[in-house]
């Protein structure tokens, strides 16, 4: 039987000295620096790749085990099509091979995958290999992993307005119904909570077309630790900071 995400809670608050309510129940991730850590060790890009590919697993994981209710991993931007083919090609065939891979993890730990972003320009072999994972873990009951790949939050918004004002010309929707929540429920994470903690690393000070909408009061944590030597202690250290901070959404009152 798994744990409930409050028992989970539970132990990992204990294990890092903080209120278990303080735990993160949304963490996003850029997950940067890649390239870079093949660079410095005069490794072709594509290594660093596959480097950060197998922290991926360590790390969401982790987030099953500190209770966390929703992971969301930024991997490919539409920005991101600019690089070389080459590089894009094998990218392609990483989050083919990786999707396929993680799912006996998935099924066990009761985690459930979801693609956030646009399915154009994706491959038909990711595509399948997303749609089998996420048909084979849509009854989990556990964390949510969202993987954006191909994914824009400026495109992410207007994919959004254009479906709320077709859903106001087919007079199911009024513009009286438009409001912070509506336009909530036509993003790509339609019924999740927004992000508590937002972790970047390589040291880069920006979002970089992430999540703008769900960010709007996040916490921020930057590491310049790139993200193929990202472990589950920088988890903590992430967390630990977070708990430790006064969120007061525009009020005066601490957490």
């Amino acid at each position: 039987m798994h744990l409930t995400f409050e028992q989970k809670r539970e132990d990992a608050g204990k294990k890092l000295g903080i209120d278990p309510d303080s735990i993160p129940r949304h963490i996003a991730i850029i997950m940067d620096g890649n390239g870079r850590w093949a660079t410095q060790r005069g490794l072709p890009r594509f290594q660093g790749h596959a480097e950060g590919g197998k922290i991926v697993e360590t790390i969401a994981l982790y987030c099953v085990a500190l209770g966390v209710e929703y992971l969301t991993l930024y991997s490919f931007s539409m920005q991101n099509w600019k690089r070389p083919k080459e590089e894009i090609d094998f990218l392609m065939y990483l989050y083919s091979e990786y999707l396929k891979g993680i799912r006996p993890t998935l099924i066990e730990n009761n985690v459930k995958l979801r693609h956030i972003g646009q399915r154009k320009k994706l491959p038909q072999t990711v595509l399948e290999a997303i749609d089998t994972t996420t048909d084979l873990t849509k009854n989990n009951t556990g964390m949510s992993l969202g993987l954006a790949i191909n994914y824009g939050a400026r495109t992410e918004v207007t994919d959004a307005v254009k479906s709320i004002v077709q859903e106001c010309k087919d007079g199911e929707l009024s513009i009286d119904e438009i409001d912070h929540a509506c336009i909530s429920d036509h993003l790509y994470t339609a019924g999740w909570k927004d992000p508590d903690l937002l972790i970047r690393t390589s040291g880069e000070m920006r979002i970089s077309n992430f999540l703008l909408w769900q960010l709007s009061y996040a916490e921020f944590y930057i590491t310049d630790t790139l993200w193929p030597d990202f472990k589950t202690d920088d988890i903590d250290k992430a967390v630990i900071d977070f708990a430790n901070r006064a969120r007061r959404f525009g009020d005066v009152k601490t957490k």
